[in-house]
């Protein structure tokens, strides 16, 4: 179990750094079609800043954007429990609880650190699963808290952003900028310009699909070892694939945070899915627990 979490990380790491190299060839594009530093640096700046301020403001607007509302104690006191007990035997603060009122059975945490954090369940998946399989469901949100997963995906996110930022700024000062005297760009750097600034917001969306899929396995890994238990979490998402997860309220921007896909659609959108095959992560839970 050990092992599986830290092979993910490793993956994990790989991908970020791939970001970093498109980030760096953004740059470079940009560098030498108009030989300016100072543009270099004003793009990356904007994109930080919005990055930056995407940060502090995607856990509240995920609540909003699913229709989520904290509870307390008294409101759904299995719940309630459920999260501070595992929040205990995780060794983490006890993170804000809310509910989705959606038949769909899903989960979601988030947050920039176990200090703000805050783990959400839909009103179908409190319906429908066991004591056992919802207590899988919450550790594996809460293995998302305690491996810093939700500030890792806010980070990759606002790096999406600045990726998306920058092509933008690319291509709008290629038809709208100075006189081609002043730049006196190479033809050759005009093309790859042109080619970064299109590729890169879609190599971006790969990597960062990458990464959450990487993350769920994580945190399929860590909330097994937490509950001891992988087959709670395994019948969980049995249940799971065999009921569907589509939630009724339909957000592209968040479907990266939830336990399973929250999207509709099959074919070619499980390509661009944030979410590995549920069979493959019931796979290997219960390969783990025939290794326990």
């Amino acid at each position: 179990m050990y092992s599986e979490i830290s092979s993910n990380k490793r993956k994990t790491w790989l991908v970020m750094f791939l970001f970093v190299l498109i980030l760096g060839g953004l740059g470079l594009a940009v560098s030498e079609l108009y030989r300016s530093v100072v543009f270099f640096y004003a793009a990356l700046a904007a994109g930080a800043v919005y990055a930056l301020i995407q940060y502090f403001l995607a856990a509240k607007l995920a609540l909003a954007l699913n229709g989520a509302h904290e509870i307390q104690k008294r409101d759904n006191p299995r719940l309630y429990r459920i999260v501070e007990n595992l929040s205990i035997t995780d060794g983490l603060p006890m993170p804000r609880v809310c509910v989705i009122d959606d038949p769909a059975p899903n989960a979601f945490a988030t947050g920039r650190d176990p200090n703000h954090a805050v783990v959400c369940a839909t009103t179908g998946l409190l319906d429908m699963m066991s004591d056992t399989e919802l207590e899988g469901v919450i550790a594996h949100e809460l293995g998302h808290v305690k491996n810093y997963d939700i500030r890792v995906m806010m980070i990759v996110f606002g790096l999406v952003s600045a990726i998306g930022l920058i092509a933008d700024i690319i291509l709008r000062v290629m038809w709208f900028g100075g006189d081609d005297d002043e730049r006196n760009p190479n033809p050759i750097f005009i093309v790859l310009a042109i080619l970064a600034a299109i590729i890169a917001p879609f190599a971006a969306l790969l990597v960062q699909l990458a990464v959450s899929r990487r993350r769920e396995y994580l945190a399929d890994s860590t909330g097994a070892l937490t509950t001891r238990y992988p087959e709670g979490l395994a019948s969980a998402l049995a249940k799971i694939r065999d009921h569907g997860s589509a939630l009724q309220r339909q957000n592209t921007a968040t479907a990266h945070l939830f336990f399973a896909n929250p999207l509709k659609g099959g074919g070619v959108s499980r390509f661009f899915s944030t979410h590995p095959p549920i069979d493959d992560r019931i796979a290997r839970l219960r390969k783990m627990g025939t290794h326990a």
